[in-house]
């Protein structure tokens, strides 16, 4: 497939879309969906406002020929979302998308990992932020024990699947957990990935006190073990890779807070009503749901989505306050996933 190439205010290209299918979520974790604020009486998004598959399909169609290369899948919690397998097919079947990914809490893998490969789905990411039963069940906010998630890690590598682990660390909640997980997913053959604690959203109640950075990781990893940087695989690659020296496995870090990768990123997001985001802590979206509905043509899609991407200058993290944290306005994570 031919290409054209787009590129924003500052000359950073448009390679990746993250699609989020469903803005609900079976845990309550409290850097994304904390149970105060998302509760049983919270009105999620009804079926009708949400993108069909047609045209998250169509959609992607477009973004590929505009230069995106990887789609990743989201949420809330994507596997919720009914007959996921079958926009899987579709997507990996689009000309030029050299990859496609999901990102998930692990619980529901054992049902759909296979059917989910067998639709051309390539890697998956599991969130897993402790390896402690009581600490792990107050972190999701619903009480549910690592096994479930330990499960579907499993069913994952049945199925053959390339598998990341996240792991966001928040100061004084788990914290102590950093190196029991390294030591799980070295001795798995799973790469960690440590998440700065990120101001996503306004429910999260995020302070900077409450960040450990990847420099406070990091210094905690080598007492334990032998590191080696590992170079960049592409250009706007997120994670800061090191591999052990004694075993073939990566541990990365994504470090949106302490040290910024703005001047390199090259991700749009398409929320799970059909809004484009062009930066995770940007509140202001694109509606492209309406757009479509009301019967614009793919060109005119084309020309909305380039429009909107040449007019690109977010550089959030390299300007983030305490300050800019509380009055900026932003869009939950639920909405347009990780």
């Amino acid at each position: 497939m031919e290409k054209h190439i787009i590129k924003d205010k500052l000359n950073r290209p448009l390679r990746d879309l993250r699609i989020s299918v469903i803005d609900r979520c079976n845990f309550r974790c409290q850097y994304c969906m904390p149970a105060d604020k998302f509760g049983s009486d919270f009105e999620f998004l009804p079926r009708s406002a949400l993108l069909t598959y047609e045209e998250i399909e169509r959609v992607a169609k477009i973004f590929v020929k505009l230069g995106v290369e990887k789609i990743r899948l989201t949420g809330g919690e994507p596997l919720l979302r009914r007959d996921l397998p079958l926009l899987v097919e579709k997507l990996s079947n689009i000309d030029g998308l050299s990859d496609l990914a999901l990102t998930t809490n692990g619980v529901l893998l054992p049902k759909f990992a296979q059917s989910l490969k067998d639709a051309g789905l390539k890697r998956v990411n599991i969130s897993l932020d402790s390896l402690d039963d009581e600490l792990f069940g107050k972190i999701n906010g619903r009480g549910v024990s690592t096994g479930p998630v330990l499960n579907g890690i499993e069913a994952a590598k049945q199925a053959g699947f390339g598998v990341k682990i996240n792991m966001v660390v928040k100061k004084g909640l788990n914290d102590t957990e950093i190196i029991p997980m390294a030591e799980y997913c070295k001795d798995n053959g799973l790469e960690l990935r440590y998440i700065e604690y990120m101001d996503v959203g306004s429910t999260n109640g995020w302070k900077m006190d409450d960040v450990v950075t990847k420099k406070q990781i990091y210094e905690m990893l080598k007492e334990h073990f032998e590191l080696e940087p590992v170079d960049p695989a592409y250009y706007g690659e997120v994670a800061k890779l090191y591999r052990y020296k004694d075993k073939e496995v990566n541990v990365g870090f994504i470090t949106s807070v302490s040290e910024s990768f703005c001047s390199s990123c090259t991700r749009a997001r398409l929320s799970a009503n059909g809004q484009i985001f062009t930066c995770l802590f940007n509140g202001n979206g694109h509606d492209l749901r309406n757009f479509m509905r009301n019967g614009a043509s793919d060109e005119q899609l084309a020309d909305r989505i380039t429009a909107i991407w040449n007019g690109r200058h977010d550089r959030y993290s390299d300007e983030r306050t305490e300050e800019t944290s509380k009055n900026r306005k932003k869009i939950e994570m639920s909405y347009i996933g990780g």
